[in-house]
């Protein structure tokens, strides 16, 4: 089954405007801190939106495409940790074009991308937090950080990657970075608390892709 035609809403970005990609939206996005955007599946719905405002369509703290805006109550803000990164990954398929993330909670701008032409999404989680703590080990500082994915916490706790991705010539690089994100972590210790994001409470993530 054919997807549906979505179209992309860029108010804060490169070039702000409706495109008919996510290609096109993400040359908006992308090196751009704190982009907001968001994707529709009408033109009609897309234009509307774009002559209106962000935060009519997003909730606070999110720069994620494709996200109904969820309101946060003040008694559940409290509970975040402000002071935090947020780590996410997104996957075109499972294996499929895979990226992770890690941004900043309070504003979501962006810390540290990668994408790779082959992966999945819990190898993406997993390498995001690795990633994360070996900066914040480099750096010397304790931030805490926050998941939304407990595969991938359970994968650093156990500091091994389960997953079954063939090893092959695509996947080469991405192996050779799993490998050292387990060793990485047996040689290593961190102060830094590695915690679930609440996703019914909160919203989504802020290091959310926005393709769900």
């Amino acid at each position: 089954m054919a997807k549906k035609k979505k179209y992309y809403v860029v108010w804060e970005g490169n070039n702000p405007g409706v495109y008919d990609s996510w290609n096109d939206c993400k040359l908006q996005i992308q090196g751009y801190p704190n982009a907001k955007y968001k994707s529709f599946t009408s033109l009609d719905e897309a234009t509307a939106a774009f002559r209106g405002s962000f935060s009519d369509h997003i909730g606070q703290g999110s720069t994620a495409a494709g996200k109904k805006k969820k309101v946060v109550s003040e008694e559940a803000r409290k509970a975040i940790v402000w002071d935090s990164i947020s780590v996410d990954a997104a996957c075109s398929g499972n294996p499929g074009v895979m990226e992770y993330q890690g941004v900043h909670t309070k504003d979501s701008s962006q810390i540290f991308h990668k994408k790779f032409s082959l992966g999945t999404n819990n190898i993406g989680e997993f390498l995001a937090i690795v990633h994360a703590l070996a900066l914040f080990k480099q750096q010397g500082i304790n931030t805490p950080i926050y998941t939304d994915s407990k595969i991938a916490m359970g994968w650093v706790k156990k500091k091994k990657a389960n997953t079954k991705l063939v090893r092959n010539a695509k996947t080469a690089l991405l192996h050779q970075l799993i490998d050292r994100a387990e060793v990485w972590l047996r040689n290593n210790t961190y102060e830094n608390k590695i915690m679930k994001w609440d996703t019914d409470n909160w919203g989504e993530i802020p290091a959310d892709f926005g393709r769900k």
